[in-house]
């Protein structure tokens, strides 16, 4: 009989594949034809500059391949860091290129820094909602989740302080810029309470810095990393949303002690990121073509959000709700009482509309009642059709709901 390899699967393996299932079949019922999908929270590929980078690519090759193409240092391409020092002062944050370890994302950021820094049993304060794929980093290694609730500012920073006082936690992440699955952006002062907190705990942040440049309407106030004197905040940033996400290129910025242990961690899963891909992302940043490429996305996606929010107003039911998103690619919708959005999933795809269902973002379980749309992938010209679909779902589901409630309740005769 052939190996059962599904028994040999290691605790860590059964935690990073359990969620995935869902994403999978969410995927694939989204890229149906004539399904209008809110599932995916990437950029729109329409909107990539693949023929600018094509040409930086291949000078590239001719002039430096022979190098790029050998082992590489596991820092990073210097001029990329040094780029990447700069360009990191637009937004407040003020590092050295040998305080940036460059990575293969920012999915790796946070697996290397859970794999330096987490030992089982280690609670993380994160923040409820949040990125569902860092929950599955942190539990992979083996760590206790603190959910700190969000609300209109950011995380309620009391219930932080309470769990900072009650289970010194190893770390603290949170999305400040951007939120994903919400799209909202941590107020000012809200951003201060929490570092001040986190540096009287002594407990560290890990940042995950969706980059500011994306934004709609103000401009987001500078991350906590910026405001970090003490060495406290390791800030990881990526080219994914901004570029393509297909490079696998991001960086975490932090004290050079922390980054040689992170970079020691790295040799060990890849040796180090393609220095090829490194050389040409800089030479593409270098001649301008990333600030002219970021100005033109966050135009469109604005735009697409405009939309999205303005289909919301017309088309939604009472009692649903939704934030507004101040950055990002997405927000999240609250449906009435007494639906589940898991459950109202199959009908909308059937109607021909898909999302992402909530649940999935909190870490301490709830979010039944959610949904996450992102607006960034679905064309411009689809977004009101595809809203009015989903407002038939949630219209018909309430109907029945409401129905349920009004049915008499049976009586027992009394004997």
């Amino acid at each position: 009989a052939p190996i059962d390899w599904s028994a040999l699967f290691s605790r860590s393996a059964r935690i990073i594949g359990a969620p995935d299932e869902l994403a999978r079949s969410v995927g694939l019922a989204a890229a149906a034809p004539g399904v209008v999908s809110f599932a995916g929270g990437m950029p729109d590929s329409g909107l990539f500059p693949t023929d600018a980078f094509r040409r930086v690519l291949n000078q590239v090759v001719r002039e430096e391949g022979e190098a790029l193409l050998q082992y590489y240092p596991v820092e990073g391409y210097p001029p990329l860091r040094a780029y990447l020092a700069a360009y990191l002062l637009r937004f407040g944050v003020e590092a050295r290129p040998d305080e940036i370890l460059i990575v293969n994302g920012s999915q790796q950021g946070f697996d290397l820094i859970a794999r330096t820094l987490l030992d089982p049993g280690d609670f993380v304060a994160i923040e409820a909602p949040t990125y569902p794929r860092a929950l599955q980093v942190f539990r992979s290694f083996g760590a206790q989740l603190l959910a700190v609730p969000w609300e209109a500012t950011g995380p309620r920073v009391e219930a932080l302080e309470r769990l900072l006082e009650r289970h010194a936690p190893k770390l603290f992440y949170c999305q400040p810029t951007a939120h994903n699955p919400t799209g909202l952006t941590i107020a000012p002062d809200t951003k201060r309470r929490l570092l001040a907190a986190a540096a009287r705990h002594r407990v560290p942040i890990v940042e995950d810095g969706f980059d500011g440049s994306l934004y709609y309407g103000q401009r987001p106030s500078p991350p906590l990393k910026a405001a970090d004197r003490g060495g406290l905040v390791l800030y990881i940033g990526t080219f994914s949303k901004i570029l393509f996400p297909g490079l696998r290129l991001g960086w975490i910025v932090g004290p050079r002690p922390v980054l040689e242990r992170l970079g020691a961690a790295k040799q060990l899963a890849d040796f180090h990121t393609s220095a090829l891909i490194q050389a040409a992302v800089h030479r593409f940043c270098e001649r301008k073509l990333l600030d002219r490429h970021v100005a033109r996305v966050a135009a469109e996606y604005g735009r697409r959000c405009a939309l999205l929010l303005g289909a919301l107003r017309r088309r939604m039911p009472p009692e649903t709700r939704w934030t507004e998103p101040a950055g990002g690619f997405s927000l999240l919708l609250t449906l009435p009482p007494g639906l589940d959005a898991a459950a109202l999933l199959p009908e909308a795809l059937e109607r021909g509309v898909a999302f992402t269902p909530g649940a999935p973002f909190f870490p301490d379980g709830g979010g039944e009642r959610t949904l996450r749309l992102s607006f960034s992938s679905v064309p411009a010209a689809r977004i009101d059709e595809g809203v009015r679909r989903l407002g038939d779902t949630i219209k018909a589901a309430r109907g029945r709901s409401r129905g349920r409630e009004r049915e008499p309740r049976a009586t027992v005769p009394v004997v």
